[in-house]
């Protein structure tokens, strides 16, 4: 197959393009910055496409001859007070419909999040909103995908939390009792890359998390006994967890927001697992997170170590 991505830059992306790869499949990235994702081209089968993927003439041109839509572009965050959650989440995959119709791709491949449409926040509301979309693009065959927090080399969840104990004998931790059920990357692109010509998955969504739920704190926790580190991680009550939420969102960059103290209010969560479907007994943290914390950890002290001036004699 031809299959056209958008958002497959990201984390996730790397591990569904090996997969599809994997699978014979030719894939072709686009992206607003070419120049950043050079090493994505380097992938036998894969080409790297720079694009405006918001214009739907520009997107309708790049599906073009597609035998199918990955769809897996999302934020967490939004800059300054602005519509990026609408604009990312919902306006994007608006004009991808209409892109796909024009092209006559009736194919398409939906990265959503566990829980979308419920709760308060803007990150869980938008990614409701945008499947709702695509439930009601009748010509398209439809398969949307809602994983927990994904975990992997190189993710964003326990990378983070890592190096922060590192630096911190001492973790505050905002929303501590928040539950997660943390899912391995590399499952969650089996289960796409399964599905593509899969008729029975049309028009269906799948909750994908991992073996085991979690609170927030025991993750953390879980992270530091992981790399050796005696720390304590230290719970935060909800009225501090919103003020640090106000203060930190006002942080260039914003580590932790608002908009993501409303989404730990919904546990991301399943007791209907997709995997299921697909044959996967998904994988849990202990059995792959070590690998690579670990492992980075031992690499850091050796180079430091490396580094420091020799004395003679």
């Amino acid at each position: 197959m031809r299959i056209v991505l958008l958002g497959a830059g990201g984390f996730l992306g790397r591990y569904l393009l090996s997969a599809l790869v994997a699978d014979g499949h030719h894939c072709v990235v686009l992206t607003r910055a070419a120049v950043r994702h050079g090493d994505i081209g380097l992938l036998p089968g894969t080409e790297v496409v720079q694009s405006d993927v918001h214009d739907a003439g520009v997107l309708t041109k790049c599906f073009a001859g597609a035998d199918a839509v990955v769809s897996m572009v999302g934020i967490l965050n939004e800059t300054g007070a602005g519509q990026g959650f609408h604009k990312v989440h919902v306006r994007l995959v608006e004009t991808m419909i209409d892109a796909c119709k024009a092209a006559r791709v009736a194919r398409v491949l939906h990265v959503s999040a566990l829980r979308a449409g419920e709760g308060r926040s803007q990150y869980l509301k938008t990614k409701g909103e945008a499947e709702q979309l695509l439930r009601k693009a009748g010509t398209l065959n439809v398969t949307v995908f809602q994983p927990s927090v994904i975990f992997g080399r190189g993710d964003g969840f326990f990378n983070r939390f890592a190096m922060l104990l590192q630096l911190l004998w001492v973790m505050p931790l905002t929303c501590p009792k928040a539950r997660l059920q943390p899912v391995y990357a590399a499952d969650v692109a089996t289960a796409m890359a399964a599905s593509l010509d899969d008729p029975m998955t049309w028009g269906k969504r799948f909750a994908l998390a991992g073996p085991q739920s979690y609170t927030l704190k025991e993750l953390v926790q879980w992270t530091a006994n992981c790399m050796g580190l005696n720390r304590y991680v230290l719970g935060l009550p909800a009225p501090v967890s919103a003020a640090m939420a106000v203060l930190m969102g006002l942080v260039p960059g914003k580590p932790f927001s608002m908009d993501n103290y409303r989404s730990l209010q919904i546990a991301s969560t399943t007791e209907t697992n997709g995997f299921a479907y697909f044959g996967i007994a998904p994988r849990s943290i202990e059995t792959v997170v070590p690998d690579y914390l670990v492992g980075s950890v031992h690499q850091r002290r050796l180079q430091a170590l490396r580094s420091k001036p020799r004395r003679n004699g």
